[in-house]
């Protein structure tokens, strides 16, 4: 089934990349396409079209975008950028995008135009390439990518600007699935994203829905959603027994609404809260703490919404909307004795103590620190810093700094892409996945156009060991991927 594209309000710039490949040429003779793991119909025209003497076979795929074809195997090592083929979603793999000249077929189509140097694939090939994906990409044997563990510690990632949250394989970082999120055919920009702590469910927050949306973690079905006005609906936080989530609404008369998750119905909200932004809970589960955007404060409420209180956060002895710090994000330590808050202004770090409410200390960072993640193996708070142009000089828009979360020293900064927003740390695989926004002009152009009004974000990835960037993996995604979560 085609997915069916939303209009954009906006225009960004689009910047198409292209194939590094050059000069393919097909062999003259038929390629035998048994025992390559392909269906029959499929291998035919892969074999003999695309996994050819300097195109995309083992020998040549170093000039052909690091994407072999040689076997159904190989085609899901993916290329230089990533998946070339998704599973279900044909209209978001771009082995079409540059094999496909019908506009019947409804995907983007650019060039240069495969298998390059020979005739264009007829229309009943892609037909068959398009069914194909559409029905999963199967082998041979009918056995579809990524469908043997719906348990597989997965990361996923919304892209505000066309409405996708793409699902990831954490072990391969392979794009293992997309969804079209979001409630009419407008761009509704998927904000935040969080799975639940018991893993079998992500929710996700619109900047310009009214609605907020639950989906099943085992197949991204979707299944049920909370109707909860109009807003800007930026984070949101869920109880560690997954019953509630705490929706906050980004304005100047900001709400806070409380929804019971099993129904998805509102049981209760706050109104009047100044640009509430960044949400966190306590380990008991009542009280939330909610920073107030633009100024020098947060907000501590009881999560049945009896009273607020203000917790200053500079020396200044009272709250105020005058933007100088701009608290953005809160996130508590493993132990809930602290909790940290990243300033946009001031470019700092405040570390406060959960019981006085007294900051700690203050850690100066990057420019317009945003959001973090903890590893609890080694102790690191990361910390995106979206428009530094400081750390890695001005050509370079963006750091992540790594911070020692029990002696509050910056242990490094790792330059991860352009506009770095969202992180993800996987224990298990040792690596921390970080979402590139490339909304700002100066980023790099997009290996491929994107679907929706604006350029490609991509996915990077930092060694959780080595606090290196780890090379050769740039997986691009859709327009503005802003949003952010992983399995536990």
């Amino acid at each position: 089934m085609m997915i069916s594209l939303k209009q954009s309000p906006f225009i960004l710039l689009v910047a198409v990349g292209l194939f590094t490949l050059v000069n393919c040429t097909k062999d003259k003779a038929l390629v035998s396409y048994k025992n390559t793991g392909y269906p029959d119909e499929v291998a035919k025209i892969i074999m003999n079209k695309c996994a050819t003497s300097g195109c995309h076979n083992e020998a040549s795929k170093g000039g052909a975008a690091g994407l072999s074809l040689a076997s159904w195997d190989k085609l899901f090592e993916g290329s230089n950028s990533g998946a070339v083929i998704i599973p279900y979603s044909p209209n978001l793999s771009t082995f079409l995008y540059y094999t496909n000249s019908y506009n019947e077929y409804g995907t983007i189509q650019l060039v240069p135009k495969m298998p390059i140097g020979s005739p264009a694939l007829s229309n009943s090939q892609i037909k068959t390439l398009y069914d194909w994906i559409a029905s999963g990409a199967p082998n041979a044997d009918g056995f579809v990518k990524f469908s043997d563990n719906p348990n597989r510690k997965k990361f996923y990632v919304s892209n505000q600007g066309c409405d996708i949250v793409t699902v990831f394989d954490a072990q391969s970082m392979l794009a293992m699935g997309t969804k079209e999120v979001g409630k009419t055919s407008l761009i509704e920009a998927p904000h935040f994203i969080k799975v639940s702590p018991d893993n079998k469910y992500w929710y996700v927050s619109f900047l310009g829905a009214s609605v907020f949306q639950k989906y099943r973690v085992s197949d991204n079905s979707f299944v049920g959603e909370a109707n909860i006005g109009i807003g800007s609906w930026n984070t949101f936080a869920i109880s560690s027994d997954g019953k509630y989530a705490y929706v906050v609404d980004w304005s100047s008369n900001g709400k806070i609404k409380k929804v019971q998750t099993d129904s998805m119905l509102i049981k209760g909200f706050v109104s009047g809260l100044i640009y509430p932004h960044g949400s966190a809970l306590n380990q008991t589960n009542d009280t939330l703490y909610v920073t107030s955007q633009i100024g020098n404060y947060l907000f501590k409420i009881p999560t049945d919404f009896s009273i607020i209180y203000n917790i200053i956060l500079d020396n200044s002895g009272m709250a105020n909307n005058t933007s100088s710090l701009d608290p953005h994000e809160i996130m508590m330590s493993p132990d809930y004795s602290k909790y940290f808050v990243t300033c946009q202004k001031s470019n700092e770090i405040k570390v406060v103590d959960r019981l006085t409410g007294q900051v700690i200390t203050s850690i100066p960072v990057g420019g317009t620190p945003q959001e973090m993640a903890i590893s609890t193996t080694k102790n690191y708070l990361f910390v995106s810093c979206m428009e530094d142009i400081t750390t890695f000089g001005s050509s370079k828009r963006g750091s992540v700094y790594v911070i020692n979360i029990n002696t509050h020293a910056v242990v490094g900064s790792v330059y991860t892409g352009h506009q770095p927003h969202g992180l993800m740390v996987d224990e298990q695989n040792k690596r921390v996945y970080v979402t590139n926004r490339n909304v700002a002009l100066g980023g790099p152009a997009p290996h491929h156009a994107a679907l929706c009004s604006g350029q490609n974000g991509y996915v990077t990835a930092i060694d959780l060991n080595t606090l290196q960037l780890i090379q050769g993996f740039r997986a691009e995604v859709s327009v503005d991927p802003y949003g952010y979560s992983i399995t536990h």
